[in-house]
């Protein structure tokens, strides 16, 4: 079996996907999206696309690393988002041509389903802007029954607030918790937005409703301050979305600076590298709640992971992961879970009419200009 074709398509504004062909039928499919830089991994599958020709597709590891390795330059956001792709890709032929689900090629499932969590919040105190809280928080519980949310402070943060805007959020948080009772966790998504300081200073205003963790309290490239934010917090730190294979997680690891880490199973290298990014966790104590808020086929390469590895603590799933119209049947969340797949490869039928279209137009997303309106100073993403 060899490989004889290596496509790209963008059919939504969150999915860049790669479809790779083999000489004897069969196709798997992979999510190679880079949220802010669609464009950019195109091109970095095209290049790749010229070494992969001719290859035998099982031999996904040796491929992992002649893909990582094979140049002078490593790593980076969009090398690592295109092998990610490849390598969902690859999988998803290894387990069709074995007619299993590629977690059978892993070592097999260690659970019999799969904990998600949904994206609900309070965004604001307003009659309307709680009746639309209040409204979705009931429809998640009637479609999915979830037992956990997360949500994030929102708006424009500087070095430090005054107590007003800090006090709005922490009034939302707290009233999300009302709503909910005590059986329901919650979780908030900071976006590396905040100092440390001010990150210590709302955690602290947050601990009496025991978050399930703080998510991203500061940005990702310094680890002594986020571990900084983790020592002076008394409930679990996570991060590690906008991280990228083992090398950059190994000083999260040494220095035990979270509880939880959030690789993405279509940045941090495929299911490849995101299996040995949580076996490498796992002597530290820490859990992984993978990151996944682009397309379906990423989303459905992560839980072939979640499935096979113990410290798996919960999979972040959003409204458009679960299909979005690409999928022939959609992942169906039940009890706050969604069942392992069945079906061979990545366990998903494609809708290869939808999945080819592609976007004409591309809208700005994670980045571009976006200021303090008091000085015009840029806003970190």
């Amino acid at each position: 079996m060899k490989i004889v074709k290596v496509e790209h398509f963008f059919p939504r504004q969150r999915a860049r996907l790669v479809k790779i062909t083999t000489d004897n039928g069969i196709v798997g499919w992979g999510e190679a999206t880079l949220e802010g830089k669609p464009k950019s991994t195109r091109a970095a599958v095209e290049e790749l696309a010229d070494y992969l020709i001719g290859k035998d597709p099982l031999r996904i590891e040796h491929h992992w690393q002649y893909i990582y390795r094979g140049a002078f330059y490593r790593g980076g956001s969009v090398l690592m988002s295109a092998l990610s792709g490849i390598d969902q890709a690859l999988w998803d032929i290894a387990g069709k041509h074995y007619g299993v689900p590629a977690y059978k090629l892993l070592g097999d499932a260690v659970r019999d389903r799969i904990r998600v969590y949904a994206h609900w919040g309070i965004g604001s105190m307003t009659d309307e802007g709680k009746a639309q809280a209040r409204e979705r928080l009931e429809a998640l519980q009637k479609q999915g029954g979830y037992s956990v949310f997360k949500s994030g402070p929102g708006g424009k943060w500087r070095g430090h607030e005054p107590p007003a805007m800090i006090d709005a959020f922490v009034e939302r948080a707290y009233l999300m918790r009302e709503w909910v009772g005590p059986d329901v966790e919650l979780a908030f998504d900071f976006h590396g937005m905040m100092t440390p300081a001010l990150a210590i200073e709302i955690c602290h205003e947050l601990k009496g409703m025991r978050p399930m963790f703080v998510e991203e309290p500061v940005p990702q490239e310094n680890i002594d301050a986020l571990k900084l934010v983790s020592d002076r917090v008394t409930f679990p730190i996570a991060t590690g979305e906008r991280l990228l294979s083992r090398w950059e997680f190994r000083e999260i690891f040494e220095k035990q600076a979270v509880a939880y880490i959030q690789p993405d199973a279509s940045h941090a290298g495929g299911i490849t590298e995101l299996k040995k990014i949580a076996n490498m966790a796992e002597i530290y104590y820490m859990h992984i709640a993978p990151h996944c808020a682009i397309g379906p086929v990423a989303f459905s390469a992560s839980l072939h992971v979640d499935a096979v590895v113990p410290n798996f603590l919960i999979q972040e799933q959003t409204d458009w992961v679960m299909g979005s119209g690409l999928l022939k049947e959609d992942w169906r969340v039940k009890d706050g879970f969604v069942e392992l797949p069945t079906k061979p490869g990545l366990g998903i039928e494609i809708d290869e009419k939808a999945a080819e279209q592609n976007l004409d137009i591309y809208v700005e997303e994670l980045g571009g200009e976006f200021y303090h309106e008091s000085d015009g100073s840029l806003v970190d993403w």
